[in-house]
């Protein structure tokens, strides 16, 4: 049998941050920055082992609540502002094999302040590096913003610029086009999979052969200062984006729907509202929707219900002509589905809900299944188990109705 490769995920996260205080436990976008590193090394194939390297008691403490392990605590003189990365994976490794007899084929650094990584990236690195034997080590870099031979430094004795770069057979690479200039790639922070070889016997992090992965410029994001963070925060809505997350642990669609409970705005209309002079509202619904459901009803046992915060009369008058269950008023939607399923008996597991916005979120861990329609708030289509390709009040419950009736479970009859 071939062995598999023992693959540690290292993620450094000292305690004494500057530039934003505490940043690696500080709230990122719904979780702390570290959480993110660690759900990346987590989910990764490759990866064996995950280990937290910090000097701080509360960042240990939080990172084994999202899922790392923190055997040690890194010494003080390896946690200063100037202290190089080389010597705390040192550390690390001689830790681990001193006291654990450890000893991993490949070791993968994951710096927090570099959170949003594409989906495969760990993966992708540890693949690389393994498949080429020579190879010291994997960096993932993006095509440079800047381009370097177009910069400049300044001699301090004369004030004189003088060109930062040189090019072979390029005169005056400053004044080149750019098409006519070697292409450069800046480093993130994204990953780094490195042989433990590299770290132990050849003192470096990177050694002498390093090979590229080359990651998606989009994904670039090094947090340093607080607009850093907001930018990085504001990626994550861009829906092309698709990140390794956290709070993103999607379940798979359920064997079987006892009771499909929808939020009414932005769901079962198009979270439009209109208001005449005299202050009367309308709404727009789907005819299409409405049709979904009636099949829904007639050829499953599924219950469909609406739990809403408005008490605006237009909803109740849309679920009585759709014969559907109505809750309004509904300000804790998490505290009324618990008076819900004691008083009905409900089994959370079976319940399938669709919500489109912030207030949705709570009921989330109640229920077994979390649908959002496709323009749903960007945090909702984060966290949703099912994020549906029609628009709310354009399709989505008639999209969620058909998938239903697919189910051999729920069907009592052929319908087409």
């Amino acid at each position: 049998m071939v062995r598999q490769p023992e693959v540690l995920a290292l993620i450094p996260a000292r305690g004494g941050s500057k530039g934003i205080p505490r940043k690696n436990i500080r709230d990122f976008a719904g979780a702390p920055l570290i959480a993110w590193s660690i759900a990346a090394a987590l989910r990764a194939e490759a990866v064996t082992r995950v280990i937290v390297s910090t000097d701080d008691e509360e960042i240990a403490a939080v990172a084994r609540e999202w899922g790392a392990e923190t055997p040690f605590l890194r010494p003080a003189d390896l946690a200063q502002d100037d202290t190089t990365d080389y010597p705390v994976f040192r550390q690390a490794l001689d830790w681990l094999a001193a006291h654990e007899d450890y000893h991993p084929d490949v070791v993968v650094q994951l710096r927090p302040t570099s959170p949003v990584r594409p989906l495969h990236c760990v993966d992708e690195a540890v693949s690389l590096l393994l498949a080429h034997p020579s190879a010291d080590c994997v960096r993932g870099v993006v095509p440079s913003g800047q381009n370097p031979f177009k910069m400049w430094k300044v001699d301090p004795k004369s004030g004189r610029m003088l060109p930062l770069l040189e090019v072979e057979g390029v005169a005056e690479p400053y004044n080149a086009p750019r098409q006519s200039l070697p292409r450069t790639y800046w480093q993130t922070g994204h990953i780094d999979a490195i042989r433990a070889s590299t770290i132990l016997e050849k003192g470096s992090l990177t050694g002498g052969e390093i090979l590229p992965l080359m990651i998606d410029p989009r994904y670039t994001a090094d947090i340093d200062t607080p607009a850093d963070w907001e930018r990085c925060e504001r990626l994550l809505q861009d829906p092309q984006i698709q990140a390794v997350d956290p709070l993103v642990n999607r379940r798979p669609f359920p064997a079987r729907v006892s009771l499909l409970l929808m939020d009414f705005d932005g769901v079962l209309s198009d979270d439009l509202v209109l208001t005449d002079q005299d202050g009367r509202e309308s709404v727009r619904c789907s005819r299409s929707d409405g049709f979904g459901l009636s099949l829904l009803r007639e050829n499953t046992d599924i219950q469909a219900a609406v739990l809403s915060r408005e008490e605006n009369p237009v909803v109740r008058a849309r679920c009585r002509k759709l014969k559907l269950d109505v809750f309004q008023g509904v300000r804790q939607k998490d505290q009324a589905l618990r008076d819900l399923i004691q008083a009905h008996g409900w089994n959370p597991a079976e319940i399938l809900y669709v919500g489109n916005d912030l207030h949705d979120l709570a009921v989330l861990p109640l229920v077994g299944f979390f649908a959002a329609p496709a323009d749903a708030h960007p945090d909702v289509l984060r966290r949703a188990d099912l994020i549906l390709k029609h628009r709310g009040g354009r399709g989505a419950v008639r999209e969620l109705c058909e998938r239903l009736l697919l189910n051999p479970h729920h069907k009592n009859l052929e319908i087409l």
